[in-house]
């Protein structure tokens, strides 16, 4: 064993020990209980980040832990690579963006391999790759068959110079981000997925996983947004098509005083052909976009349409308007508006001056109601609402909706805020749709035997559009069905489309037969799932469905694809999150130079709780050098003086009962800290301060040096799922033929635990005035008699009457004087 620690050469040299023998193979042969862990994989961007090397480390260890419990553990890693980065490095550096992402990869994975990630490197896979996609395109032509996917036009952020759509945070103060241009709002054709058809089972199987976090569930239950309601119809005067509109509020139906409609709705549109203020409102509106989350803290502004909607029950003359809180992407449209019992209806008709009528009232009539101040929302009872008033808001949802039902103007139903999934993107870098387009036939399926539709490499994007709408010998091919010319969908699959399922994908990574193999049944489900919080909705949502969706076609078993699910911090510097904007990054590459791989990870495990934020501070890196160097050092130094191999004694003394009891009570808190808490910090700390103990344990004989070899052998043990490297080397060193990786977890030696005394606290007037050891089965009368003869209590009693004795068994004994 070398005197000084070396890093870099123990971790390299085992790293690629560690390849040659294939240590963390995983085989479905395996008689062991399997165990899938799986990280959320990255964007290829170029270079590691710290959030990246968190994520990662966390994971690692917790399959390095499975692994010495005795399970069969699967780790794989793979590249979500498609996406807009490529295509603006492309543009950037004048290269294609396939060449960019696999030269990034080909970097990252070094960097992964460097920091000693235990993976399943055969069945790494890319996105970006056909045989990959392949089966995605597949997967699609599936769901299209069976009516699960449809096409029809769609309102998006339109940027004029780089024709293209953009998402919302990519539209910045009305321009777009990269042009500059003002965007506009436009309609075109875009493909979805009918994820509303699983609204229901996606919000009731998140009761079954226990094993989230109830942040997560919660956010998802939010999204999903079951409302039960009434839908009901406002007749428009002129002969119009009537306005449906939905609402959780029927009780307020009395209380309506206008109704409006999304500036896009055909309504507005039409109204705006004799009106012009309502016709440059809409223009307006069309050139900024507006998110849900948005609404409210929207300035609400709108325009009179001039046209009347006929109140279904009491056949008032209601004005529309047109209004930018309204969405036409939710619901039909259109709302009705309840301003004295509703916030945003209130700010509106203060706004414009349109009437505000109460209808709900407070139960209490002694509770006063301010409707200058602002809307009461609150339930109640109705008045002025006809024949309904009396009644209470829960009794009046049935009755009002029975009656409009009655009157077949309305009827009770169950939305979602959930809306159906829109996977069409007008980019280059991304999965091909395998749909034709045929004058004859509409839109065709290309047929499994043709596909992939392989995206063309050699291209050169020049910043506007995509380069596929105008790749003639990309476009023009022969209808499936007929055979006559038709030509080719030039959209691309939004990029959570692959990462919905290479969950599932990295079971069978090497199967070209199908989508999936019987090997999916194996793995399936993820036993734990680790990323950011920022996927808890849209990445997980998607996944859970895509799941379903497969399930549904035979593909997989099981409802859900993740049992356990992890959400770590964020890496911040400074009190901020870490972002090349801030200029407040860390390189991990420079770090691994100068320390070594396992002293970052033991930073990243140390520093934070996985689930919170951690805050970057060079001295902690520094620390977890210098423990690293004193663990080294301490093995060293046991070595040096002709470490043993012979078993601990039966026959201790009490220094040296103690000193195993502190070894095996650290055993038990860091096997629950690491197997069941996640507290790795704590873990680490906790070995920090046997470390300690060690340190100050004095050798005398052959029992104290045997007792230290197995606290060393423990410390080792614990830490090797943390720092695998070192832990490695020190346990060959303590004369340990098997590899560190292949040994089982320190087990807890209960009668180790076992105290043949224990301490307790002596208390007069509630004050500690000594400590006596007793016997640890001491009955009550001893420790009364020990008590009461330690010195100081008996200077503390002089004088007083001794009225009662209580004693808590294991901590203390409280004497009640007077």
């Amino acid at each position: 064993m070398e005197q000084s620690y070396q890093p870099q050469a123990i971790e390299a040299r085992l790293q690629q020990q560690w390849r040659e023998q294939g240590t963390f193979r995983a085989r479905e042969d395996d008689p062991r209980e399997k165990y899938y862990c799986l990280s959320m994989f990255p964007y290829p961007s170029g270079r590691l980040h710290m959030g990246h090397v968190r994520n990662y480390t966390i994971g690692d260890v917790i399959a390095r832990y499975q692994r010495m419990q005795g399970r069969n553990v699967l780790q794989p890693m793979g590249w979500d690579a498609f996406g807009l980065p490529a295509e603006n490095a492309a543009i950037k550096h004048r290269v294609a963006p396939a060449q960019w992402t696999y030269e990034n990869i080909d970097y990252m994975r070094g960097q992964l391999q460097r920091l000693g990630f235990g993976y399943d490197w055969e069945r790494e896979l890319a996105t970006c790759d056909p045989a990959y996609y392949r089966w995605e395109q597949w997967f699609f032509t599936r769901l299209f068959e069976k009516g699960l996917v449809y096409r029809k036009t769609s309102v998006v952020n339109w940027d004029p110079v780089d024709q293209t759509v953009l998402a919302n945070e990519q539209v910045i103060d009305g321009k777009g981000w990269r042009s500059g241009a003002p965007v506009e709002r436009r309609e075109i054709p875009q493909w979805f997925l009918k994820i509303t058809d699983y609204a229901q089972q996606l919000l009731d199987d998140l009761e079954h996983l226990d094993g989230w976090p109830e942040q997560v569930r919660t956010m998802q239950r939010n999204w999903i947004g079951r409302s039960e309601g009434v839908e009901l119809q406002f007749e428009v005067e002129g002969g119009q098509a009537p306005l449906t509109v939905f609402t959780t509020r029927p009780d307020t139906l009395m209380g309506v005083t206008y109704v409006a409609v999304a500036p896009q709705h055909p309504l507005a549109a039409q109204a705006a052909g004799a009106n012009p203020a309502l016709r440059a409102f809409i223009d307006a509106c069309s050139h900024t976009r507006v998110a849900e989350a948005d609404m409210a803290t929207l300035e609400k502004q709108g325009v009179d349409t001039g046209l009347k909607a006929i109140h279904p029950i009491s056949g008032e003359r209601l004005p529309i308007w047109s209004a930018n809180f309204v969405l036409m992407e939710y619901g039909a449209g259109a709302v009705m508006a309840v301003p004295a019992h509703d916030q945003r209806d209130f700010e509106f008709a203060r706004q414009y001056g349109l009437p505000i009528r109460q209808v709900i009232h407070p139960q209490d009539a002694a509770d006063a109601v301010d409707l200058d101040a602002q809307a009461f929302t609150e339930k109640g009872v109705l008045r002025d609402s006809g024949r309904f008033d009396g009644l209470s808001s829960a009794q009046a949802f049935d009755a009002i909706a029975d009656y409009l039902e009655a009157q077949g103007k309305g009827r009770k139903t169950i939305n979602f805020r959930l809306r159906d999934w829109g996977v069409s993107r007008q980019r280059y870098w991304g999965c091909p749709i395998p749909i034709v387009h045929c004058g004859d036939c509409g839109a065709v399926a290309v047929p499994a035997d043709q596909l992939p539709v392989e995206l063309p490499r050699d291209v050169v994007l020049e910043g506007a559009g995509s380069p596929l709408k105008s790749d003639r010998a990309f476009i023009e091919t022969r209808c499936p069905a007929c055979g006559g010319p038709a030509e080719r969908e030039t959209d691309t699959f939004d990029t959570f489309f692959e990462s919905s399922w290479y969950y599932a994908r990295y079971a069978c990574a090497d199967y070209d037969g199908g989508m999936l193999d019987q090997r999916v049944r194996h793995w399936l489900p993820v036993d734990q799932y680790i990323g950011g919080i920022e996927h808890a909705v849209l990445h997980l949502l998607y996944a859970r469905f895509f799941h379903k969706l497969m399930r549904d076609l035979g593909l997989v078993e099981g409802d859900e694809p993740f049992r356990n699910l992890l959400t770590q911090g964020m890496v911040n510097k400074d009190g901020a999150k870490m972002s090349k904007s801030k200029g407040n990054t860390v390189d991990p590459q420079a770090l691994l130079d100068r320390y070594g791989a396992d002293t970052v990870r033991l930073f990243m495990m140390f520093a934070a709780p996985p689930e919170q934020s951690l805050e970057w501070s060079d001295a902690g890196v520094e620390g977890a050098s210098r423990f690293l160097n004193r663990l080294w050092k301490a093995v060293y130094s046991h070595v040096a003086g002709a470490g043993t191999q012979a078993p601990v004694a039966d026959a201790l003394d009490d220094a040296q009962k103690a000193f195993r009891r502190k070894l095996h009570a650290t055993i038990a808190k860091v096997s629950d800290d690491v197997g069941r808490r996640y507290t790795f910090n704590t873990a680490i700390a906790a070995n920090m301060e046997l470390l300690n103990d060690i340190g100050r344990f004095e050798v005398r004989s052959e029992t104290d040096r045997a007792l230290l070899q197995e606290a060393l052998q423990a410390v080792v043990l614990m830490l090797s799922p943390i720092v695998p490297h070192i832990c490695h080397e020190l346990w060959r060193a303590l004369g340990q033929s098997q590899a560190v990786v292949d040994c089982a977890w320190p087990t807890v030696d209960q009668a180790a635990l076992v105290r043949d005394s224990v301490e307790l606290v002596v208390q007069v007037k509630g004050k500690v005035r000594g400590k006596v050891s007793v016997a640890a089965d001491a009955d009550d009368q001893a420790i009364r008699e020990a008590a009461l003869a330690e010195p100081n209590v008996q200077k503390h009693l002089q004088g007083l009457a001794l009225r009662k004795v209580i004693i808590v068994p294991g901590r203390l004994v409280n004497l009640v004087v007077g």
